[in-house]
């Protein structure tokens, strides 16, 4: 596969939509669709730049997830804390500041966090990275008011339950599957 061309057709609010055009293993024009958090300048400058952290939290022998109503889905699913790292912002105090916004609680401690992956490859060159970690406090809705964001933690019988009869965000379900495991 060889990129040929690249151009933007659409500047929106948080997405950046592209045409790439490729040719194909077979020797013809291929046209991609994908969508950007960022500015593409160059071939060069496709996925290299990380967006935000997907956070999965431990509290004692409990996982935390969050039921929320996404609107790209128009329902309820069950994720992970997450969110966009903003200018000036270091991964650290992204991850600080989603899990407080979303759910009221503090990072204890943060485990490890993950080389940066791609967050749907299939259609975007968005990049984001995977945290770890264990929290404390309470409950609060920090939350904005286009979000619907319920948060508890879980036991592990409670999430092979909830993994059996409910809808989940794939990095949800991945980091729920390997909890109860």
């Amino acid at each position: 596969m060889k990129l040929l061309n690249f151009k933007k057709v659409r500047d929106g609010k948080y997405l950046k939509n592209y045409e790439l055009t490729y040719l194909n293993k077979k020797g013809n024009e291929k046209v991609y669709e994908i969508v950007s958090r960022h500015e593409i300048e160059d071939e060069n400058s496709l996925g290299k730049t990380v967006s935000g952290v997907s956070i999965v939290a431990y509290y004692e022998d409990k996982l935390l997830l969050l039921r929320e109503f996404r609107m790209g889905v128009n329902r309820y699913v069950y994720n992970l804390c997450a969110g966009m790292i903003e200018e000036g912002e270091s991964l650290e105090e992204c991850i600080e500041r989603e899990l407080y916004e979303e759910t009221g609680l503090k990072v204890k401690k943060i485990l490890q966090i993950l080389k940066p992956s791609y967050a749907a490859v299939a259609f975007s060159d968005v990049k984001t990275q995977i945290a770890f970690v264990e929290v404390e406090g309470g409950f609060e809705d920090h939350s904005s008011e286009n979000e619907v964001i319920e948060a508890k933690f879980y036991s592990k019988e409670e999430v092979r339950e909830l993994l059996e009869t409910e809808e989940f965000s794939s990095r949800a379900q991945m980091a729920a599957y390997f909890f109860v495991k």
